[in-house]
């Protein structure tokens, strides 16, 4: 990279955090966003996505060079529309280059005619004033002989004659005689350079302001958009400045992450209730994915910026639940997610045999067990899975997702998961399954360490004591080289 030029307009692949190269243009900051401090680096707008970062320059790289390598390794729906819009801006900016220089050649062609009409016509003119003046000389002769009998030529004249023999011709004009050769001036030239003339219109200097509906918003927008997807005040309401694990500062939708490309989104239609801290980063991911997404939510101006990244709404949970194949929940508590599902327009009156419902909510035993009996009893299939995170890790499409019930509904839930977590456990420990994938025995190891580590140092650690000694009993129930959700049986015996 050290040996590429880059500079503003250029096409390139951006580097951003953990995330795969995606395709963008260095474009021009907003004028407040300073640059970062002792970085190299460029303000790149990415396509398909209203994602705005400064990226260093040795994570850039050029379109077209590495365009068929990062084609090869992501395969995303997102990825491809992505790559489809470049494709696109560089078909219009051909047509106008075309256009501009097809309409610059003619001109050319127009001023080269004109001007050898030009030559053509001075240079007849000179050898016709040769010729005039070769003449002139044999009617006057040379030599005193010559003089003598001009003399008494132009004595023989009238005054007025002589008078317009003596005056001299115009600079380039032919001889009164001659007229009849002179070539007049082109009306088609004539023509070309009035409408040329007419029809340019000069654009404003520097000074002068851009006309524009907003005069901050070309600053978010790529130079080939040509209708943004968002309105300025949207964008301004939902950006962030935030620092990436690669210590670039970006401006990113604080609802939306930068894509994973290596997703494949599922052709089922999802429906997501509850638009919280936790749901408004998830449903952003689903959206970059590729995925059809409705949502509804209790509070309906929460919507709004989904609906404009490409959901669809929903007026009520049933009507949700009704026109999707799989609908996600998530909500705050228990009571939210009973009357989620048992209130009117609730889930439970848009359940039929085959839909499906996957409770996101942290929420008690009980309540779980209720809902999946009541969504089971209409011929739906439920599924919950509680997840693992804050809103920066929802954002980020960073949760750890914890599942259990319908199996098959897990499988078809595959892809939303990726989306929005960075892995997923499908739990059955009701049936006795503890294949390892972390011994029980080593998770106990950790916290004996731990708590000795507490000790060295006279600090307390009464969490890790109180989890050692659940441990321990697991362990003396031969569970040691059991998976460490074994630790189960340390509760029921």
């Amino acid at each position: 990279m050290a040996a590429v030029s880059l500079r503003l307009g250029d096409l390139v692949w951006g580097k951003l955090g953990r995330y795969p190269p995606w395709p963008g243009k260095i474009v021009n900051p907003p004028k407040d966003l300073k640059k970062p401090r002792g970085k190299k680096c460029f303000f790149v707008k990415f396509f398909g996505t209203e994602d705005h970062a400064w990226i260093k320059v040795e994570q850039l790289k050029p379109y077209h060079p590495h365009k068929e390598e990062m084609i090869k390794i992501n395969k995303g729906k997102r990825f491809q529309q992505a790559v489809d819009a470049v494709e696109e801006f560089l078909r219009k900016t051909k047509g106008k280059d075309q256009a501009s220089s097809h309409n610059s050649s003619e001109e050319k062609n127009r001023r080269n005619s004109s001007e050898e009409r030009g030559k053509q016509s001075t240079g007849e003119e000179k050898r016709k004033a040769s010729l005039s003046e070769g003449k002139l000389k044999k009617g006057t002769g040379e030599g005193k002989k010559r003089v003598s009998s001009v003399s008494s030529e132009r004595g023989s004249k009238s005054p007025l004659k002589r008078a317009q023999d003596q005056s001299p011709r115009k600079r380039g004009r032919p001889p009164k005689d001659e007229k009849d050769l002179t070539i007049p001036e082109s009306s088609t030239v004539k023509r070309v350079m009035t409408g040329t003339v007419a029809g340019f219109k000069w654009p404003p200097s520097v000074s002068e302001p851009v006309k524009d509906s907003d005069p901050h918003f070309h600053h978010f927008l790529l130079s080939q958009t040509e209708k943004p997807a968002v309105c300025y005040q949207a964008i301004t309401k939902k950006l962030k400045v935030c620092e990436e694990e690669t210590g670039s500062t970006s401006i990113q939708a604080a609802d939306s992450t930068a894509v994973n490309g290596s997703i494949t989104p599922t052709d089922k239609k999802i429906g997501f209730l509850g638009l919280g801290l936790m749901g408004s980063g998830i449903v952003s991911n689903l959206l970059k994915m590729g995925h059809t997404v409705t949502v509804w939510n209790r509070t309906a101006e929460k919507c709004d910026l989904f609906i404009q990244e490409g959901a669809r709404l929903g007026r009520t949970p049933a009507e949700v639940v009704s026109t999707c194949d799989i609908t996600f929940a998530c909500v705050s508590d228990p009571k939210a997610a009973k009357d989620l599902v048992l209130g009117p327009s609730g889930v439970l009156q848009g359940i039929r045999p085959g839909k499906c419902y996957v409770d996101m909510s942290t929420v008690d035993a009980d309540t779980v067990t209720e809902l999946a009996q009541v969504i089971v009893s209409r011929g739906g299939r439920f599924l919950e899975a509680p997840v693992s995170g804050n809103q920066q890790l929802s954002n980020d499409g960073m949760l750890v997702i914890l599942a259990a019930g319908d199996r098959g509904l897990y499988e078809d839930c595959s892809s939303c998961f990726q989306a929005m977590g960075k892995t997923s456990f499908f739990l059955d420990i009701l049936q006795g399954n503890f294949k390892p994938d972390f011994y029980l025995k080593y998770i106990q190891k950790d916290l004996r360490l731990a708590i000795a580590l507490g000790d060295s140092v006279n600090h307390p650690t009464p969490m890790a004591a109180a989890a050692n000694e659940v441990y321990k009993r697991a362990k003396a129930l031969d569970q040691s080289d059991n998976d460490m959700s074994a630790v189960y049986r340390a509760y029921i015996h």
